[in-house]
């Protein structure tokens, strides 16, 4: 707090708390001009990085692995023979090498990506959705920050009201999404919705005396308040409503449930929604990791990935969206003895688009095997202050617990160099 601020809590004598000024100061520093959405793809179980997006051709077999490495529409990068038509969207988005840690624990290596912060027993870090419900606005009858199925860790110490709106389930093609929180069940109608909301208003006003002394309760009532927003609305009704996509565009991302999950999270932000979390799943590949990314893994993903940066395009939301791709760690460079690879954080990694981020490049890169960034490498720390310094959010911000105490939103991270233009 410098002198001037000082002055000017005296001279209105105290009628700012010290609470209320840190809200101030922390809504300050949010500037509209540059806030975008996001969305997070994360897959989970750890995406081999030797098999996708840092191949090793001219290392010995046993690391190298089965798969050949194609060339891309960016002269001088190559990937995955099984991802062909991300090949042709490369100039779409910049691949991240190099990012190590030594997290090897799913539920850590999650936490510490989710968040940007390597976990602390004494602080409970938010994921990056919780933190743009946190700073930016949003229609009262849209949910700020959506996880389809659910969230990745939670919204730490700020606190519940900026916890994901869970889906509960992903999409599939031809059958009917029921949203946990956003679907009305059991017959339930619009009309009856209405009924009982009034119904709770009045009896809310009977306790409007009590309510005002206790800061819980005010805030149980604002959750309802959201909560009857977003039922009634057909906005948000209709967002999650895949069958409302032109056919021209839904043909494009296939009916598994990762490409449907990535056409409902670019229908979500293009309704106002300011952050989704997608997860696609299986990347954990002990055994067989050769037959399960050629069979299932990788040509889905390249498809749903293709569909998902050529969509974002079409919709006009590459500028005003901020997009990573991620898992929590890598895989070991050594083939296994049941064709698998394991666990392995000290080299993994992303990939960025939309936004500020400069496509079609490479930054970072791992040793000739794999096994470690070629020079210092990046952290799960300097990832997530690009991501956030994409979204238009300073990783230096600081954020304010319930007792006033000061946490940086990125303790140790620094925007990676050259990403960002």
């Amino acid at each position: 707090m410098n002198r001037r601020e000082c002055l000017r809590i005296g001279a209105l004598g105290g009628a700012l708390s010290l609470g209320q000024l840190l809200q101030v100061r922390e809504a300050r520093a949010a500037d509209p001009k540059t806030e975008r959405s996001a969305i997070l793809i994360f897959m989970r179980g750890g995406p081999s990085h030797l098999d996708t997006f840092d191949m090793k051709p001219d290392a010995p077999r046993e690391y190298r692995g089965e798969f050949n490495t194609i060339p891309t529409r960016v002269p001088g990068i190559h990937i995955c023979e099984h991802l062909t038509l991300t090949a042709k969207q490369v100039d779409k988005f910049a691949i991240v090498r190099g990012l190590s840690h030594n997290l090897a624990d799913h539920g850590i290596g999650t936490r510490y990506i989710a968040t940007g912060n390597r976990p602390l027993p004494t602080i409970d870090y938010p994921e990056f959705g919780s933190v743009v419900s946190r700073r930016f606005k949003v229609e009262q009858d849209l949910p700020a920050f959506v996880s389809i199925e659910r969230s990745l860790h939670g919204p730490g110490y700020l606190g519940p009201q900026f916890a994901s709106l869970d889906t509960g389930e992903r999409p599939r093609a031809g059958r009917s999404f029921n949203v946990r929180g956003v679907t009305l069940g059991n017959g339930l109608s619009l009309e009856q919705l209405d009924r009982r909301q009034n119904l709770s208003s009045d009896l809310d006003g009977l306790f409007s005396s009590i309510e005002a002394r206790d800061p819980q309760l005010t805030a149980l009532n604002e959750f309802d308040r959201k909560a009857y927003s977003i039922l009634s609305s057909a906005r948000t009704r209709q967002a999650f409503d895949l069958a409302g996509e032109s056919k021209s565009i839904a043909n494009r991302f296939g009916s598994d449930e990762t490409g449907q999950s990535l056409l409902l999270s670019l229908r979500l932000i293009e309704a106002g929604v300011r952050f989704v979390t997608v997860i696609v799943d299986g990347w954990d590949t002990h055994q067989q990791n050769f037959r399960e990314l050629r069979s299932r893994l990788l040509p889905s993903f390249d498809r749903s990935f293709a569909a998902f940066l050529r969509t974002l395009e079409d919709k006009g939301l590459n500028d005003s969206t901020a997009v990573m791709v991620t898992g929590e760690f890598g895989r070991t460079p050594k083939i296994n003895p049941n064709a698998g690879r394991d666990h392995w954080p000290r080299a993994m990694f992303s990939l960025m688009a939309g936004g500020g981020v400069n496509c079609g490049q490479v930054f970072g890169a791992s040793d000739e095997k794999g096994t470690g960034p070629a020079d210092g490498g990046w952290t799960p720390d300097d990832l997530a202050a690009s991501f956030y310094q994409n979204i238009g959010i300073d990783p230096r911000t600081e954020f304010h617990s319930r007792t006033g105490r000061p946490i940086t939103l990125i303790r140790q991270g620094k925007s990676i160099p050259g990403l960002l233009g």
